[in-house]
């Protein structure tokens, strides 16, 4: 009884944290940027969902505020940048497609916790 409690408070404690964005690419420094912006999303552990959208899995609501400050900290200089957090229950009542056939939810990657 106990762990079924815990599991359903687990699953509005661990958050997922979404950036989404559309950069421009049309000169040099735009590609540039934009390269730079993605390999700093992927350093900080940010997993491609689909082109120009990643997400990150986090334990707390305090781990998903560091992630997200970092993010704030390297913004591309142009462009449109949305970040924003779910909690693990919503992000699993998302549906997600490949054309009309129900495609499997991406998995939660695993990450080592030390205490």
């Amino acid at each position: 009884m106990e762990s079924d409690l815990t599991e359903r408070l687990n699953q509005y404690r661990i958050l997922w944290i979404f950036v989404f964005f559309d950069l421009p690419t049309d000169t040099k420094k735009d590609r540039r940027n934009y390269a730079l912006f993605r390999k700093n999303l992927q350093k900080d552990g940010f997993a491609m969902m689909q082109y120009s959208i990643y997400v990150r899995h986090c334990n707390s609501r305090e781990n998903a505020d560091v992630h997200m400050r970092r993010v704030k900290g390297f913004l591309a200089p142009k462009g449109e940048i949305i970040v924003f957090s779910l909690t693990d229950k919503q992000f699993g009542m998302m549906e997600f497609f490949r054309g009309r056939d129900l495609k499997d939810r991406p998995g939660t990657p695993q990450q080592l916790e030390l205490f």
